[in-house]
């Protein structure tokens, strides 16, 4: 689901279903890896069979143990006693693609063809004068950021530039996620204080649920790991809430009068946007309707001939957009949401009294897992974690099944002498994380596998001859890495607005609407709670009405 689609006219590519070649980038790797069996012990006679591109075999004896390691740099070596080899990467076409059904099933696909910029232009096309119909966009600061750095943009223009070329296209409201990340953020530190002090019966640690790559990873492959997942939605769809319930109640509409776009920096939110989790189980109305990625918007500004570089910079809607008095931008730090620093911050404050300013992290063998803790009088109290990408994912998958497996087959004195605990002050070890921000991209959101992908530079690529491929010494060119643009993308990203405090708002919209929610969220199972009370209790109610 994550491959090329050429365009009519010009190389740009987007998701598509028709057209498919076999490349995926850095930000679009295999969620289901390839599996190897493990032997403790090969017979003697036991020799491999490689292909020719494959180096020497290793004879394994009875006597040695074969392992693989993974170097910093990607690379897996086998090591039998004193011999080593470096072992071929195993690569996976489409067929193998599509036979593995670990990223989407055919239901699913179908489910994507409606997420798609030719479905935003029929339903702009379908658009009757006088109907009622409305059109929001909300956009995501990721893809803002690597709209901005094609474009050699600041963040604000970008944004203010966005909203020219939308409304051109008939669009009514542009709004920003950032906004509504806020209540994904106050959602999370809520469940997660009240995991920590077991109010709620969900263990720890807790996983980030924002991205719907590692939520579909989980469900799929390991199911036992799923109550470890947080219940708040990912800023996209309490976006998709707020638009069609809270502001389409303002505004006197129905819900299936607002159509709904947002646009991100993964493919998978497509997926998340069409589960029936996130509809109207009556109306079978959705909360996104559709959603474009980066690449798509770059897309529709070449189909429309756009020259976005030179577009009017229009006044931001400040209507769900975290834009302060002077007009600038503002959000919770971190480039794939800011969950581990916006969490960290707010239960060292309230559960420790300590008001945490810098956030110091170590670094694990690579640079996607970072490690940060608390200590008080000596023990650590707080341990987070960020795991991005898949190989960290499984890391951290196989020591919560361990520790999980622990805590099920010891007692409770065996769990603590292993380090094995549930959560809690004084929990300590690898295994016994309170808190891991989960993302399945490396280097996460902003090297989404919908971002828009590093190019060479024009000069370089005008050059780039079959006469001047034989005499690279004189000219080479210049291509940037995605790992190098997703660190430009950070910088572009945290330059780009001013950061909040960690966990309390600094936009009065969000409190006021978050009130709102809530009020409605608490009727509402009220409401539930009532009728579930006439559905049980028949004959309570028929006394209590004779008794009147």
């Amino acid at each position: 689901n994550t491959c090329d689609r050429q365009m009519e006219g010009g190389g740009f590519t987007t998701l598509g279903l028709a057209g498919l070649d076999d490349h995926i980038q850095l930000g679009q790797v295999c969620i289901n890896p390839t599996v190897v069996q493990k032997m403790d012990r090969l017979p003697a006679t036991t020799v491999a069979t490689p292909t020719d591109a494959q180096a020497q075999p290793l004879v394994a004896t009875p006597t040695k143990r074969a392992r693989i390691e993974l170097d910093d740099d990607g690379t897996y070596t086998e090591i039998v006693g004193e011999s080593k080899a470096t072992l071929e990467k195993a690569t996976i076409s489409l067929q193998d693609c599509l036979a593995c059904s670990g990223c989407i099933t055919s239901a699913e696909s179908v489910l994507i063809t409606q997420q798609s910029s030719d479905e935003f232009w029929n339903q702009i096309k379908a658009r009757v004068p006088g109907d009622g119909r409305l059109f929001i966009v909300s956009v995501s600061p990721q893809s803002r950021a690597s709209l901005a750095a094609r474009f050699s943009l600041n963040i604000e223009q970008t944004a203010r530039k966005l909203i020219t070329f939308f409304k051109s296209q008939g669009v009514d409201y542009i709004f920003d996620t950032s906004f509504s990340r806020e209540f994904s953020l106050l959602e999370s530190v809520g469940e997660f204080i009240a995991r920590y002090k077991k109010q709620v019966d969900l263990p720890l640690p807790m996983l980030t649920s924002a991205c719907p790559g590692w939520v579909c990873y989980a469900e799929k492959t390991h199911g036992d790991v799923l109550p470890h997942i947080s219940t708040a939605k990912s800023p996209q769809q309490v976006m998709g809430t707020l638009v069609k319930d809270y502001f389409a109640h303002k505004l006197g509409k129905r819900p299936d009068e607002i159509y709904h776009v947002a646009v991100m920096p993964c493919f998978d939110k497509k997926l998340e946007a069409s589960r029936a989790d996130f509809q109207d189980a009556e109306t079978q109305v959705r909360d996104v309707d559709c959603v474009l990625s980066s690449g798509e918007v770059l897309d529709m500004l070449a189909a429309t001939g756009t020259d976005f570089a030179q577009l009017a910079e229009a006044p931001l809607d400040k209507l769900f957009t975290n834009v302060d008095d002077q007009g600038a931008l503002y959000g919770a730090a971190g480039g794939s949401g800011g969950y581990l620093e916006t969490v960290f911050k707010y239960a060292a404050s309230q559960l420790f009294g300590k008001d945490v300013v810098t956030m110091e992290y170590k670094t694990g063998r690579n640079p996607d897992f970072k490690e940060v803790w608390l200590e008080v009088d000596g023990q650590k109290v707080l341990h987070f974690a960020q795991a991005y990408g898949l190989r960290n994912i499984q890391n951290i998958v196989r020591k919560l099944k361990l520790k999980n497996k622990a805590t099920t087959v010891t007692t409770a004195t065996a769990a603590t002498q292993r380090g094995v605990r549930r959560g809690g002050a004084g929990a300590s070890g690898a295994d016994s994380y309170h808190f891991v921000e989960v993302m399945a991209c490396p280097a996460g959101c902003l090297n989404g596998g919908g971002q828009i992908r590093p190019t060479a530079t024009a000069a370089a690529a005008t050059t780039m001859t079959t006469a001047t491929v034989a005499t690279a010494t004189t000219v080479t060119p210049v291509v940037e890495s995605t790992r190098d643009l997703a660190t430009r993308l950070d910088v572009l990203y945290h330059a780009g607005q001013v950061p909040t405090l960690a966990y309390a708002p600094v936009n009065p919209a969000v409190q006021e609407v978050y009130t709102y929610w809530k009020q409605q969220h608490h009727h509402t199972q009220q409401q539930q709670h009532n009728a579930q009370q006439q559905q049980c209790c028949p004959q309570q109610q028929q006394q209590q009405q004779h008794t009147t």
